[in-house]
């Protein structure tokens, strides 16, 4: 299945947090049929997720019918809602969005000896599962769409391991207003986690396969550590680590 072949998908999102109410509202401007839930209730789902006709459901009933899930929860709570992943139709397409933060999330020992967090999750899922949307913040995606063929447009990398799905995904990251890079299969996915070269420091498309290459496994841990000691430093100080180019300038210094 791709956009081109069915331009009104049924599309599910668990979690309506800044990225997935911002997925919400620019796939539904698309024409797509959009569900979104989140753990508290359909009456709690702020009403911006919801001004361009995107529907606010029960986590239960998120799942049930669509062409695509998108879960966008942190990597604490997907074992919360792997139930309702797991009751998506067999053909559906299931993207996450998700990051490691051991700080927040506590010490998985899968991640910490180098299991890829998507490869991990689809096993959690048992589904397939495609990374998206995860290396950028919340404050550049929802402030840095643009339209194709802008020479600065932000890109955002995409992984999976089945080429159809990461097609499709693709298409719907470029419908959400940043340039889409295949970043190949999910044993590769490191690449795109926090610590890495591309996450959070807005490359565009022409820049991101350098920086997919130029990541290093080892490394990518430490410098994600690294950032997060400096913007809490920042935070401590009295600073405001919400600003989007200060998080961008913060993780290029770390990064690259």
């Amino acid at each position: 299945m791709s956009v081109a072949e069915e331009d009104h998908l049924t599309i599910g999102i668990i979690g309506a947090g800044s990225i997935g109410s911002t997925i919400a509202r620019r796939l539904s401007r698309q024409g797509h049929d959009v569900m979104i839930a989140n753990s508290r209730g359909p009456e709690t789902i702020d009403e911006a997720a919801l001004r361009t006709g995107a529907r606010a459901v029960a986590a239960a009933e998120v799942a049930h019918g669509v062409d695509v899930l998108i879960v966008s929860v942190p990597m604490n709570r997907n074992a919360d809602i792997a139930e309702y992943v797991r009751s998506a139709p067999e053909g559906a397409v299931v993207i996450d969005t998700s990051n490691y933060y051991p700080m927040r999330d506590g010490s998985v020992r899968a991640f910490e000896e180098g299991v890829p967090e998507s490869v991990w999750l689809s096993e959690l899922f048992g589904r397939p599962v495609v990374k998206a949307w995860n290396a950028i913040t919340s404050q550049c995606f929802d402030a840095k769409a643009s339209e194709p063929g802008d020479p600065l447009r932000v890109a955002i990398p995409v992984a999976a391991d089945r080429d159809a799905d990461r097609a499709l995904a693709m298409q719907l990251v470029e419908q959400t207003g940043f340039d889409a890079v295949d970043a190949g299969v999910l044993a590769e996915s490191w690449r795109q986690q926090p610590g890495s070269p591309v996450y959070c420091t807005d490359r565009t498309r022409a820049e991101m396969p350098d920086w997919l290459a130029a990541a290093e496994k080892e490394r990518v841990p430490k410098r994600r550590d690294l950032a997060m000691e400096v913007i809490g430093d920042y935070v401590r100080g009295g600073g405001d680590a919400t600003e989007g180019r200060f998080l961008v300038a913060i993780n290029r210094a770390s990064y690259s």
